[in-house]
């Protein structure tokens, strides 16, 4: 099996589009289908920020929950959304205002869906998926060999938000640790979360968020082949977001 796992979305559903056509994907009923029976995988955070979070979230769902042609792991803006949706306290910042806003314009129908179509994705979607046939893991902050397997929850804390140290930047993003550096195991890990210039390889992992949010670009990275695929921002550049 041949996978395409896809970085940070963020509500950038134009690139989303671009980049599955570059992927040589053809569009049937609305959604991308290879002719080769290649398996996309989002890497999770598909939402806040950018200006198509909802109708990313419908295209997902078709694709992943009711199509079973892809797969998904949730990110950490994924986390609070969903939270958000059962009603627990959450604050609407760091972009999580935005998809409220859009979710708001809906009619109250059309909410209803909404909020049963991402519900059900996480529900019915790992923490991370392990992709034997490529010999990788997908983790939205990426995962340390040790808790392969493990879902307790110190391994979702991390697969979520990193390794963070309990400090925070002055913009009120947590301080995290560069874990990648101590890995040394055999399977590909394939994460995203903090937004780099080009994809960034350490050891056998690689950071595939390129801040497409953030007016970089959306990126893709196939197995087995190892490729690179990348296609453009259309959103302001904000060069302050990427930390490599």
């Amino acid at each position: 099996m041949k996978f395409d796992i896809i970085g940070d979305v963020h509500g950038c559903l134009t690139e989303l589009k671009s980049l599955f056509t570059k992927l040589d994907y053809a569009w049937q009923n609305d959604l991308p289908v290879h002719s080769d029976g290649r398996v996309p995988v989002f890497v999770g955070d598909i939402t806040d920020r950018g200006p198509e979070s909802i109708e990313t979230i419908r295209m997902v769902y078709k694709l992943v929950v009711k199509e079973k042609l892809g797969l998904y792991v949730p990110g950490n803006h994924c986390n609070k959304l969903y939270r958000y949706f059962l009603g627990n306290p959450v604050k609407e910042r760091h972009g999580l205002e935005t998809t409220i806003e859009e979710y708001k314009q809906l009619t109250q129908p059309e909410q209803v869906d909404v909020k049963q179509q991402f519900m059900e994705l996480i529900e019915s979607s790992p923490l991370y998926h392990l992709l034997p046939e490529a010999n990788a893991v997908v983790a939205h902050a990426g995962i340390r060999e040790i808790d392969i397997g493990k879902t307790n929850k110190q391994v979702a804390s991390f697969v979520l938000y990193g390794d963070i140290t309990g400090e925070t930047l002055p913009d009120g993003r947590p301080v995290r640790r560069d874990w990648a550096q101590d890995y040394n195991g055999d399977k590909w890990i394939v994460y995203g979360h903090t937004p780099v210039h080009e994809p960034r390889f350490v050891n056998k992992t690689v950071n595939i968020d390129t801040g497409c949010v953030f007016g970089n670009k959306l990126t893709a990275f196939r197995l087995p082949e190892e490729e690179i695929v990348s296609v453009p921002s259309t959103m302001p550049y904000i060069e302050d977001k990427f930390r490599y």
